[in-house]
């Protein structure tokens, strides 16, 4: 009877926010529905299941991989080949939220499908300059310094990985559909299909064949994301039936350049803050304990990650659930608090007692010598889950009040302060890699939390003029 209720509010919060009559310019009437902390939480909990599932992806594949022969070299390439995968990757991240808001009739489908798949062909064509021998020796060795055998290991880690960047902007382009049409739920399912064939494949491979550990993860990954993308496009087949039953029923028309002009600052941001992996990759090449920080590294970084997802999701809360002149905007500041505490709680119990040496070594099954490396960093990244639900409140604030220049500069920022403490702490200070990366990740974020307060402030004081003047 408790499950039925709390699915009856859920749907009332999600038809009162998606499903009123279109208000002023077309945007959506706010809900009267009084916004508390249950109220929030039924909203925001289905879109955060998909970013935990996804936070378990890491720690199972570094599991695996620790437990095949040479884990150190191999959990070393396998980080450095999913670092530059994720940068190739980062023009068509946000393709989802394009989809989502621009997709409004048969004819905007069709060129934003087309604009995604130009895309994503475009940013599969810069995998395969990689992979060029000359290339990738240059990258990887000479400007990254890695020893040659995780070299070595990640140019075959990266092979495998081609099909990665285009499949990412197919599947987000239809998980941007099945969000729009108000099929959430399918979205976690087609995550669900991602982690299955992910568990499923990394461990067939990891069982029956002598493939490297690097390049079982890849292998495992790229089958994950290939399923879910076709997942993806069969659950929006009623969608796309729909748009193409009233494609004469759209009005206004949206060229490409419209597309380009919408998409550029969202790409540019994605760009931005994805350079931050490969940056860190080449400075811990080149700190103390190279190997050993960049085989403990993915392990350390797949952990925060978990207790990091909860908050990621809250933009789109945030975003949602303001309402007109952000005026729930207290509401769900004293749920973003709540949430931010609670996460980094959540890490703090792990990295503050003995569960830190069973994670490490009983389940990603690290070496003694390796999870030594880990306890420290674990420690210092035990406050950016709460500085990463606060930055996903600010940024939805933004967004809200269509002022989005300030979140590009805002990730500048950050990466601009991580490089610079990065390589203080390492020529300075002689720091370990691994240590010296994870602090300046908390340095860099503590940097773009501060510098979006005062244009949060600026939009909230705005919206509230002119929902007072009756604007």
């Amino acid at each position: 009877m408790g499950y039925v209720k709390r699915g009856r509010l859920r749907q009332k919060v999600v038809q009162g926010i998606f499903q009123s009559p279109p208000g002023v310019n077309g945007r959506w009437q706010e809900t009267a529905l009084k916004l508390t902390n249950r109220s929030i939480f039924l909203f925001w909990v289905p879109l955060a299941a998909t970013w935990i599932m996804m936070s378990v992806e890491g720690p199972f594949l570094a599991a695996i991989i620790a437990r095949l022969p040479d884990p150190k070299f191999n959990l070393a390439a396998y980080g450095v080949a999913f670092a530059f995968a994720i940068l190739v990757e980062s023009p068509v991240i946000m393709m989802m939220s394009a989809s989502t808001a621009l997709v409004e009739n048969w004819e905007s489908y069709r060129k934003l499908r087309n604009f995604t798949f130009t895309l994503s062909a475009a940013i599969t064509g810069v995998m395969l300059v990689v992979l060029i021998p000359a290339v990738s020796e240059f990258l990887l060795v000479r400007l990254i310094g890695l020893p040659e055998r995780v070299a070595r290991l990640t140019h075959g880690s990266l092979m495998i990985l081609l099909p990665w960047p285009g499949v990412i902007g197919y599947r987000r382009f239809y998980q941007g559909l099945l969000i729009r049409s108000g099929r959430t739920r399918w979205v976690a399912f087609g995550t669900v299909v991602r982690l299955v064939t992910m568990g499923t494949t990394a461990l067939l491979v990891y069982r029956l064949s002598s493939l490297e550990g690097a390049h079982v993860g890849a292998v495992a990954l790229s089958a994950g994301v290939t399923a879910e993308a076709i997942a993806s496009r069969i659950m929006t087949h009623s969608s796309v039936r729909e748009l193409a039953a009233r494609s004469m029923a759209g009005t206004g028309s949206m060229s490409y350049r419209d597309i380009t002009v919408f998409y550029y600052p969202l790409a540019l941001t994605s760009l931005i803050g994805l350079t931050v992996h490969p940056m860190v990759t080449f400075f811990m090449g080149r700190a103390r304990f190279p190997v050993e920080s960049l085989a403990v590294f993915p392990v350390v970084n797949s952990l925060s990650f978990i207790f990091r997802s909860v908050g990621l999701s809250f933009q789109e809360a945030t975003i949602a659930l303001l309402g007109d002149g952000h005026r729930h905007f207290r509401e769900l500041g004293r749920f973003a608090l709540l949430l931010a505490v609670v996460s980094s709680l959540g890490l703090a119990l792990i990295a503050f007692t003995p569960m830190v040496h069973i994670w490490y070594e009983g389940i990603s099954g690290l070496t003694p010598d390796l999870s030594r490396f880990t306890i420290v960093p674990t420690r210092i990244l035990v406050v950016l889950p709460f500085l990463s639900v606060l930055l996903s409140y600010e940024r939805g604030i933004l967004v809200n009040g269509r002022r989005t220049r300030p979140i590009t500069y805002g990730t500048m920022i950050e990466v601009s302060g991580i490089a610079i403490l990065f390589l203080s702490l390492i020529k300075g200070f002689d720091m370990v890699g691994v240590t010296a990366a994870v602090t300046a990740f908390v340095g860099g974020r503590l940097a773009a939390n501060g510098f979006l307060v005062k244009p949060c402030v600026e939009v909230l004081r705005e919206r509230k003029q002119r929902v007072g003047s009756g604007e």
